[in-house]
């Protein structure tokens, strides 16, 4: 089931090239921070198709349209991440304070008990926000349903909470490996470009930077936005196969 989620998504992300680009586009403005909202946004649209759709099914992409919508709809996504993120941050500075009240080894005691606690909220809670991200695209957008905690633990029970870590392990793997592959094989085509230059007398210095440059271009207009989709539709598929 996982691999079919995995294999569904990554087919799905590349179905057209020219969403990808626009999201770069988007992307590339992030700075002026509105466009955050436009690419959470997007991404909230694709995961509202997965959870409404199946495994290997048939579903577009979604359009670029009511960007209004899609600024509130990734609004949103954005409260809804930070709010649950508070939760681990909050706990772990509370041990803080409370090593900070003692000495010796029964502060780093408590600071050992807090790291590792603050990892296993971190996980949980990271969990909970995308399911809940999810069940409030399958509840109609209904805000209050991205904290319904009761109900999100129910999700994830009938999911699995094992499924769920390992699904997210394995995103976060295929995330890596696609980056590090494409960045590999572009440096390395510039690389054998710019030794050859060299041998011939060119500039190999600039050869490496026009490849450090295209580097960039191909990770912020075609591979960044392609894990972002390809993130976003395998969470909402996992989603829905509790449903």
């Amino acid at each position: 089931m996982i691999l079919d989620i995995y294999k569904d998504s990554l087919e799905y992300s590349a179905k057209d090239w020219k969403t990808l680009v626009k999201l770069g586009v988007i992307a590339l403005f992030s700075i002026l921070l509105i466009p955050i909202f436009l690419v959470a946004g997007y991404n909230y649209r694709v995961v509202n198709t997965a959870v409404h759709g199946v495994i290997n099914g048939r579903d577009p992409l979604p359009e670029f349209d009511n960007i209004t919508g899609m600024f509130v709809d990734g609004g949103k996504v954005l409260i809804v991440e930070v709010l649950y993120s508070l939760v681990p941050i909050i706990v772990f500075l509370l041990f803080i304070v409370i090593a900070n009240a003692l000495t010796g080894i029964l502060a780093s005691a408590i600071m050992v008990i807090g790291a590792l606690i603050t990892f296993l909220l971190a996980v949980a809670s990271c969990i909970m926000s995308q399911m809940g991200i999810c069940h409030m695209a399958h509840n109609e957008g209904e805000f209050s349903k991205a904290f319904r905690i009761k109900e999100l633990k129910e999700v994830i029970d009938d999911i699995g909470w094992l499924k769920c870590i390992i699904t997210y392990i394995g995103l976060i793997i295929i995330t890596m490996v696609i980056s590090a592959v494409v960045n590999t094989i572009i440096y390395g085509i510039f690389a054998a470009f710019g030794f050859s230059g060299f041998m011939l007398g060119a500039d190999a210095g600039a050869i490496f930077i026009l490849g450090g440059i295209i580097n960039i271009l191909v990770t912020l207009f075609i591979v960044g936005p392609y894990l972002s989709i390809f993130n976003a539709r395998s969470i909402g598929l996992l989603y829905a196969t509790q449903i």
